[in-house]
């Protein structure tokens, strides 16, 4: 099953901040092929009728509950997508997981337990597993007959994950024994395998697999949490725990290969669990404002009920086309490889660090805007447990904490977009001397046009460099320290975020004519809104941190720079969302893919 073909033998993350996006290039749901929505409808009947019909019994912590949907799970293949045959997987595209993803990360509780065995104990074991781990793992873990487990964070080291105190201490027959305490472990209460991060000999940042049954290994009680009350979270123990040599994973000392990228990965699926939870969201709003009515009428015909069904319309819209275009990234890079060698998928996976980070941080934000607009329209009613509002709102805020912070994957985009302009990796600092020499030349009128979405499309280029004036400046004012001013790193973050969704759903606006001709208009409304709203967030954040860099005349002329980038017209956004309410209180939900 192949989404794409490759368009170039390499894919450079970011790079797309620096260059205009080609028509017709980017990968969008309307180019899912048939075998993609077989899977994504049984993967959606599992959702429906084996999780949700059961959650409330699954919200009682019945664990045997959960491996019976695991084993099911199992069955139907939906665990199997990234995996090669030769370890029991279907060895499908990456774009078959995504549909998956965005169905099983509707199901809150077991969608999180799902998450954790596909993206973060499958997924390491497919990149950085021996040939002997794969097999003796994969299969069980695949077909649902384990469940594991990915034990990374420590009370004292959450964010700071290199800075774990768990400790491997080498013997003389080669094994490792391993001391110390995991904490907010997802599946831990009955995971049958674990993917630990400990320090051999205190220094060597090292990743092992260690079976439930190891002695010494045991769990904490189960954590009294805001949200995913039919999810597993316990503290994992480590007292002496003796792990063969042979279950090092990856290499020892090179445990921050195998942390990071699997972290990678687990953000981009966590944005597509967030879409899949948002899109669900959309459609009880959209059917509770139809059916609610005040002062004689629907609430759905109020102006501020269709603002709000707009307005989460255009944000999942967003993010769903940001995820879609990462996947054909990623399915381009791995278009017709040898799947037994993951050394393209682990390649893949650390180039687009970047995107992977814009999707969490995009992703988590977007379905928190969401489940919170679901109870604002719901009233009273959504904050009772007599109604899946309140249980989505309390599920979705620990997204924000998953798979690193909001605040440190904010870090990481810049971080990461200047690492490797220094690198030359990217042509970040050619790009900055350029605009530079752009701003100090008379002004260009610009070219008149009446193609759709052709203002949007000039937009696009001015946040492109508005993001790349904002970074270029901040590398020339502090160096190397930088990395000291988060505040000016996250609101670089922001606008990187911001221009990466304008680009991507104006892109796929533009496929749609051809691609959806039944939803083009309402996509070609959807991205004005989103591109309109964006040029007001991108200018008070380049605001801001130019405010923060420079002042006097120095400020003042940074200020008019930014100004001469900005000049975006206004659209009516108050009828385009009216458009994109109306036509998802029709249709009872999300309809734009």
């Amino acid at each position: 099953m192949t989404t794409t073909a490759p368009t170039a033998p390499t894919i450079t993350g970011g790079i797309w901040l620096l260059e205009d996006t080609p028509p017709g290039t980017v990968f969008t749901p309307e180019r899912l092929t048939d075998e993609h929505r077989l899977m994504d409808q049984t993967a959606e009947e599992f959702a429906t009728k084996e999780v949700m019909a059961h959650h409330d019994q699954l919200e009682t912590k019945d664990w045997n509950l959960a491996r019976r949907l695991f084993r099911r799970s199992g069955e139907l293949g939906l665990m199997a997508t990234d995996v090669p045959e030769a370890y029991g997987g279907l060895d499908l595209d990456k774009a078959s997981s995504v549909v998956v993803g965005s169905r099983i990360g509707q199901c809150g509780s077991f969608g999180s337990s799902f998450g954790a065995q596909t993206g973060l104990t499958i997924l390491p074991l497919v990149c950085f597993g021996t040939e002997v781990q794969k097999q003796r793992y994969l299969g069980k873990l695949v077909s649902g007959e384990w469940v594991g487990a990915y034990c990374l964070s420590e009370s004292g080291s959450g964010s700071d994950a290199l800075g774990a105190r768990a400790r491997a201490t080498r013997q003389d027959d080669g094994s490792y024994v391993l001391s110390g305490e995991k904490m907010w472990i997802t599946n831990g209460g009955f995971a049958d395998l674990f993917v630990v991060f400990a320090k051999v000999d205190g220094e060597q940042f090292t990743a092992f697999l260690v079976e439930r049954d190891y002695p010494g290994l045991s769990t904490g009680k189960e954590e009294h949490k805001m949200g995913l009350h039919g999810s597993s979270t316990t503290p994992v123990i480590l007292q002496e725990v003796r792990v063969p040599a042979d279950n090092v994973l990856g290499d020892v000392g090179k445990g921050h290969k195998v942390a990071f990228n699997t972290l990678n990965y687990g953000r981009f699926k966590l944005a597509v669990a967030a879409n899949g939870s948002a899109r669900v969201a959309i459609g009880e709003a959209a059917r509770y404002a139809a059916d609610r009515h005040q002062f004689g009428r629907p609430i759905a015909s109020f102006g501020a009920i269709r603002h709000k069904l707009g307005e989460m319309l255009v944000r999942a819209f967003a993010v769903e086309s940001m995820i879609y275009r990462t996947t054909g990234l990623l399915d381009g890079a791995l278009f017709d490889h040898d799947s037994a060698d993951p050394t393209l998928l682990r390649q893949a996976l650390e180039e687009l660090a970047i995107e992977c980070s814009i999707l969490k941080v995009a992703g988590s934000e977007m379905v928190d805007y969401v489940l919170d607009e679901n109870v604002q329209i719901h009233g009273g009613n959504g904050f009772v447990k007599d109604y899946p509002a309140e249980r989505h709102y309390r599920d979705a805020r620990v997204n924000r904490i998953f798979e690193g912070t909001n605040e440190i994957n904010r870090l990481l985009i810049p971080g990461t977009l200047i690492r490797r302009a220094l690198k030359g990796g990217l042509p970040l600092i050619a790009a900055a001397r350029k605009l530079q020499d752009e701003i100090m030349a008379p002004p260009s009128l610009p070219e008149l046009s009446d193609e759709p979405l052709d203002d949007q499309r000039q937009a696009v280029s001015a946040f492109k460099k508005a993001s790349v004036m904002v970074l270029g400046l901040a590398m020339q004012q502090y160096g190397e320290k930088l990395t000291d001013e988060q505040e000016i790193l996250s609101w670089a973050a922001d606008i990187v975020i911001d221009t990466f969704a304008a680009d991507s759903v104006v892109a796929r606006a533009a496929q749609a004519s051809t691609e959806a001709p039944n939803t083009a208009a309402l996509q070609r409304d959807a991205a004005c809104v989103y591109v309109n709203d964006a040029t007001t967030r991108i200018d008070a954040a380049a605001r801001s941190a130019l405010a923060a860099m420079f002042e006097g005349d120095d400020l003042r002329l940074n200020l008019a720079a930014l100004r001469r980038l900005l000049k975006v017209t206004p659209v009516n956004t108050v009828t385009m969302r009216r458009r994109l309410a109306e036509a998802v209180v029709d249709r009872a939900g999300y309809m734009l893919s």
